[in-house]
This record gives C-alpha cells, sequence and structure tokens, in this order.
C-alpha cells in the first residue's frame, strides 16, 4: 500500500528520451531543467537521489546533422558517444546552477556480472550520495554490444535502486500511469495501485502491443525493484509537484507495491546482476519444494537441462511449462548434472543458499 518516503531514504528516478527531446528531436532544454528541479526537490527533502537517464543517442543526432536513430549498431554507437558528451553537459551546468555536483556513471551488463565489480559500483554510488552528488547514471552504449546490453533503463534504474538500497523507484513517462489496456487504442483501467506478483501486470508485460516497447520494459523493471522491497511509482513526468506527491504517498502515478522481505544483497546479484547461461527443467514436486518449503534443488526432480554451463554459473528453473520458478548458481556443470537427472541421493544441484525464488 501507499506509504510516505521514510526520511534520509535513498530515490530514483529514471527519465527516458521522449521526456528529454523536444519535436525537432534534439534535447529540450526545459525538459532537462524540470527533470533537474525534480531531483534538487528530492534531495532538498533530505532524499540522497540517484538520476538514470536516456538520451544519449538523441542528444548527439543534431550534432551528426542526423533527422532520425541510425538503423546500424555502429552508427547507434557514434550517435551516443557524440550526444553523452551532450547531455552530461546540460545536466553538470544545470546542477551546478543549484550548488550541487552531478558525477557520470555508465554501466554495462558484464560490470554488474561480475562480484567485485558489482560491489565496487554499489561502493561507489554510496560514496557519491554520502557526498551529495547526484550520479547521472546511464548504460555505456558506447561500448556496449547486443550481447551485454541491459536491455533498457527502466531495467538499469532497477538495478540501481538495488545498489544504493532505495526506498523508491520513480519511472517517468509520457502517461499517467498503467492502464489495463493501451488507452491509445481501447478504454482501458487506470491502475492506481498494484501489487508486483498481480496478474494483472502479466498481461502487460506479455505480447501483443502492451508488451512491446515502454510498457513492457516498466513492469519488468518494478518487479525486479519489487525484489528487494523497493516500490516503484509510473508516473508522466508532466504531472505537477509529482516528487513531492510521491515521497508524501499522495495518489499519483501507479503504485507498484513490492514484496515484504527484501532480498540480501547477495541473491540481488544472482538474480538480477548475473545473466544466466543456461537452464534447468523441474517436475511439480519439485516446484513446490523450492518455493513452499525452501529447499535446495536436488538432480531427482530435474527432468531436463538446457544449454551449457559450468559450476557457479547463473540458470533459471523452470517449471513443467516453461515458467520461471527462480535462479540460482549451479553446484555441478551441465555435462555431469545430465547423468544425475531423476536420480535420488545425488548432491544438490543448486544449494538452496545460492537460490533465488522468483515466482
Amino acid at each position: 500500500m501507499r506509504h510516505p518516503i521514510a526520511a534520509k531514504a535513498p530515490v530514483v528516478v529514471k527519465v527516458g528520451s521522449s521526456s528529454l527531446t523536444g519535436g525537432g528531436g534534439g534535447l529540450d532544454d526545459s525538459a532537462i531543467g524540470a527533470v533537474i528541479d525534480m531531483v534538487v526537490e528530492a534531495m532538498g527533502a533530505g532524499h540522497p537521489t540517484v538520476l538514470v537517464t536516456s538520451g544519449a543517442v538523441a542528444a548527439g543526432l543534431p550534432a551528426l546533422k542526423l533527422s532520425k536513430r541510425p538503423a546500424d549498431l555502429a552508427g547507434l554507437q557514434v550517435a551516443a558517444a557524440v550526444g553523452q558528451g551532450f547531455l552530461m553537459e546540460r545536466y553538470a551546468s544545470g546542477f551546478k546552477s543549484r550548488d550541487i555536483i552531478a558525477g557520470q556513471v555508465l554501466l554495462t551488463k558484464d560490470v554488474l556480472g561480475s562480484r567485485d565489480q558489482y560491489l565496487n559500483a554499489r561502493a561507489a554510488l554510496a560514496r557519491m550520495l554520502g557526498l551529495g552528488i547526484v550520479p547521472v547514471v546511464n548504460e555505456n552504449d558506447t561500448v556496449t554490444v547486443d550481447e551485454l546490453r541491459l536491455g533498457d533503463n527502466d531495467r538499469l534504474a532497477a538495478l540501481a535502486s538495488h545498489l544504493v538500497a532505495a526506498e523508491l523507484l520513480l519511472l517517468l513517462t509520457d502517461t499517467e500511469g498503467l492502464y489495463t489496456a493501451d488507452p491509445r487504442l481501447v478504454e482501458g483501467q487506470f491502475l492506481s495501485e498494484v501489487g508486483y506478483s498481480d496478474a494483472v501486470l502479466d498481461g502487460l508485460s506479455g505480447s501483443g502491443p502492451l508488451g512491446s516497447g515502454g510498457v513492457a520494459g516498466k513492469v519488468a523493471a518494478a518487479r525486479m525493484a519489487a525484489h528487494s522491497g523497493v516500490p516503484t511509482i509510473i508516473a508522466s513526468a508532466r504531472t505537477p509537484n509529482l516528487i513531492k506527491l510521491a515521497l508524501a504517498g499522495e495518489p499519483v502515478g501507479t503504485w507498484v507495491d513490492p514484496r515484504p522481505n527484501r532480498l540480501s544483497a547477495r541473491k540481488l546479484w544472482i538474480a538480477f546482476g548475473l545473466e544466466a547461461t543456461g537452464s534447468v527443467v523441474v517436475d511439480a514436486g519439485a516446484v513446490t519444494a523450492l518455493v513452499e518449503n525452501d529447499r535446495s534443488l536436488l538432480p531427482v526432480g530435474i527432468t531436463a537441462i538446457r544449454g551449457t554451463f559450468g559450476p557457479e554459473s547463473a540458470v533459471e528453473v523452470l517449471d513443467p511449462d516453461g515458467r520461471v520458478v527462480g535462479k540460482g548458481l549451479a553446484a555441478i556443470e551441465s555435462t555431469e548434472l545430465s547423468g544425475l537427472i531423476g536420480k535420488k541421493g545425488a548432491r544438490e544441484a543448486i544449494h538452496r543458499d545460492d537460490l533465488v525464488i522468483l515466482r
């Protein structure tokens, strides 16, 4: 349920390209100024704030005399390389005019996939917040290839909320919040409050018009944040007094209620910092043992193995219908585990301390 955000608790604000660009492309100074004002207001209320921003590619288009985003990877990387400087300059000068220092933080999936680098990123962000610096976080699009992409900055914002132990994730968008159906196409019910595991969100994260692009990404991000106990508000960037209302627990945007218990930092890293290299399919009995009884995964409950993985690799655990039950670190490499499928008495395939239940 909605509630005021605790005093001095960190918050993460994410803004997308569509909220930062004008009708002719490029950056909209008034939109950037509004985002800066929002962050400054949150900090003034005592909340250390992380700003996760898109817009590097859009910022680079005018300088390159391009009217639309390049279609090829190299073109996108060039636009990002040029635009990242322009984007950061706007933020740095805007915050400086308000006597606040902004620091750039560029992340990639491989950084977060390394336990040491994950912890280093967490420590750096904590130190910046402690010094009153605004971390301006973006994915490092200049060097990132498809295989190393985090996917979108909504998910990056959710990961940032894990890293700084935030008490609120605010996803700024162009609509009032989430609806049960795309309001541009049909009449849908506005979702003021919803639980992270509610079935209504499944329809917004699947296939079809609502499952592509921004809505699916925001639902996925809210659910990621929910596993670390962080509530998410999805709201229009143009809502008057948005940050004040959000921090006060007033009914603004869509509130996504998190799980009641925050996962440990290590399990958060397993769940969202690591890329799965394979998966195991388990039977119904194993699902019950894992979800309801907090057991380790034993080979006797495994029915199939997909992909090739070594010990300590991240693997997804799938139910008989192919739905994700959890994610964990394999204790046995895939070739050896294949010979143990269905056998009783074999050692654990995934220990419960290395397993995160995501059902």
